[in-house]
């Protein structure tokens, strides 16, 4: 593995991919894409004769000079685990310092970067699905690349697919033309000039239609969704805006959203140009748009300014949090909104290191990913201890006033680049070298390399919290047979966050009885809400009351939809409960064909099926 990033084969200190250009054909029927990547390289060292590339699962069938047609030599070797394998391309004497290798290639069906569907499992039931999914090492299994995100490439594409399928990437579109060896289909192409990492490489073929919802931004989905997407993501451009005001100019030109059918594994997952969204999101009444204000700032917080490698990941999703977060509360409900939503943020913290374990290494805010697929790595800690990282040192060098401008400076600083931990390090400390003295009292060891919890609970606005606190304290102490106290009334002026936090703090609370749940979905109607996020916390409560009633809800649930946050501590759930662990299992192996490869493989570790 490179030194520099231990989940790739690739060199680029010696020579480094810097454009890409694809020429490939969506097969539905086969499951593959087929045809050529050119591969523009700069040799950072001038003795360098070849360069490495990271592929999984590929089938390579001829590397050529792009110039010349030259035939290159090349070794493909054996797979390492989920890393794939190292493809070394000998380069031609001719190419002094840079030059463009041609490789003739074609995916394999089990790529692990992209989930094919039938017509039978998308909204519509009318036309077959792709979408690709290649953070955080998947794009080695879509084509052959230096998947690091140290690596940043401008790319080019034309993509041919049936005419009935529209095709969407990570780039600004150009448009579709007929295509001239099969009247059936056509050529779409694509241009990104801003460059990206390989995990930031995104296709989706589907029967989408287009909503405009700004002066740069679509909403794309199937047409049974479209309208209700359209309505969710009004306030994007205000999002966008927003965050231009935070961190300066939207550098990218168009941003699209693509609501994907519910298999997709992730809230969101913010591809250049074309941020892809879960259905869960469409709660019919915006509640839930702070996922598109997480995947807008990662236009800035991520995409422009990137980890160097997933060991510091929290540099991406830390900072993401703190800007979503800073963008939500000017939108909605000001500064006690971003602490409340804070405060929650610990909590999910909290859950996440106890699943994990307060000494496990994966609760580092850097991790040491050396053997380890990033994928069993990925969990909220790098989100939530990240953010409160830097909520802290806002506090501590005087507040958003001066915080603001030194995260300003730092995109400006690293935009195009990317960077690792102590680059991060080095620059606050030069940017804030009058404060030198507070810095030094931060104990960065124990944020950076400790275990469990952040080393420093900051103190949060709890006004908006209090209400929730106060109802679940209500129903938590109350005797079972005086439970007529409790109405829908109780939750008229609460917004949705409020319902979900209450309900959190109910499952945190001792086990309620089953007469409690009974009553409460009788007052609450929670069985029935759309609100996805409440939902999942209900069911939640449901099991661990051992509410009988509540396994065909949990079990509809985690089937309609695939995402992760949710789907994972269910069916978690579900198997420590021994009433409900065959029940668990047996929908698990039902439905496992439909779900998302990364979903699948960690929910069968979660059912003791791996």
């Amino acid at each position: 593995m490179a030194s520099s990033d231990p989940s790739s084969f690739s060199c680029p200190e010696k020579c480094r991919a810097t454009n890409l250009h694809l020429a490939l054909d969506v097969d539905f029927h086969s499951h593959i894409l087929k045809g050529t990547i050119d591969i523009t390289v700069k040799k950072e060292n001038t003795s360098c004769n070849s360069v490495v590339l990271d592929t999984k699962d590929l089938k390579i069938y001829k590397i050529t000079n792009k110039a010349t047609g030259q035939e290159l030599n090349y070794t493909l070797a054996e797979p390492v685990s989920v890393f794939g394998s190292k493809l070394e391309v000998t380069l031609p004497t001719d190419f002094e310092t840079s030059g463009t290798v041609s490789i003739q290639y074609e995916t394999s069906p089990q790529s692990s970067a992209l989930q094919w569907l039938e017509p039978g499992q998308t909204a519509g039931k009318r036309h077959p699905y792709l979408f690709s999914q290649c953070q955080p090492i998947h794009a080695r299994s879509l084509l052959p690349c230096q998947d690091t995100p140290s690596v940043k490439c401008k790319y080019t594409a034309k993509i041919t697919a049936p005419k009935e399928i529209v095709i969407l990437m990570s780039a600004v579109r150009l448009g579709a033309v007929s295509c001239p060896d099969d009247p059936a289909k056509l050529v779409h192409s694509f241009k990104q000039d801003v460059p990206i990492p390989s995990y930031l490489m995104a296709i989706v073929g589907g029967d989408l239609e287009s909503r405009d919802i700004g002066p740069r931004s679509k909403v794309w989905s199937e047409k049974e969704l479209v309208a209700q997407a359209e309505y969710e993501f009004a306030e994007t451009e205000q999002m966008i805006q927003t965050a231009e005001s935070l961190l300066g100019p939207y550098v990218w030109g168009q941003y699209d959203l693509l609501v994907l059918p519910p298999s997709f594994p992730y809230g969101g997952m913010e591809n250049p140009c074309l941020t892809f969204v879960t259905p869960t999101v469409l709660a019919g009444d915006r509640s839930l748009a702070d996922v598109v204000a997480h995947e807008i700032s990662h236009s800035w917080t991520g995409n422009l300014v990137t980890n160097t490698s997933f060991e510091h990941f929290w540099l991406n999703e830390g900072h993401t949090v703190f800007v979503e977060r800073k963008i939500t509360s000017r939108l909605k409900n000001g500064e006690p909104f971003r602490q409340f939503m804070a405060e929650g943020g610990w909590r999910d913290l909290q859950y996440a290191v106890s699943v994990l374990g307060a000494e496990h290494p994966f609760t580092q805010l850097v991790t040491d990913l050396k053997g380890i697929d990033p994928d069993d790595a990925f969990s909220i800690v790098p989100y939530e201890k990240g953010f409160t990282l830097l909520f802290y040192l806002e506090r501590l060098l005087g507040g958003p006033e001066v915080f603001e401008p030194f995260l300003r400076a730092y995109i400006e600083k690293f935009k195009y680049q990317s960077l690792d931990t102590d680059t991060w390090k080095d620059f606050l400390y030069s940017y804030f070298q009058s404060e030198t003295d507070k810095l030094n009292t931060v104990d960065w060891k124990m944020w950076f390399k400790g275990v469990g919890m952040p080393p420093v609970h900051p103190s949060y606005d709890d006004s908006m919290a209090q209400v929730c606190e106060d109802l679940a304290e209500r129903w938590s102490l109350a005797p079972d047979k005086d439970l007529s106290q409790f109405t829908s009334e109780d939750l008229r002026l609460l917004l949705s966050v409020q319902v979900k936090d209450f309900l959190v703090r109910l499952n945190n609370k001792p086990v309620l009885s089953v007469k409690k749940v009974k009553k409460m979905e009788e007052v609450y109607g929670f069985n029935s809400i759309r609100n996805a996020e409440i939902k999942y916390q209900w069911l939640r409560l449901g099991i661990k009351t051992q509410w009988e009633e509540i396994i065909p809800t949990a079990l509809q649930f985690v089937t309609e939809q695939g995402r992760l946050k949710f789907t994972r501590p269910i069916y978690r759930d579900l198997y420590n409960w021994e009433k409900s662990r065959d029940a668990a299992i047996a929908n698990f192996l039902a439905h496992r064909a439909e779900m998302h490869n990364t979903t699948a493989s960690m929910v069968a570790k979660d059912l003791k099926l791996a």
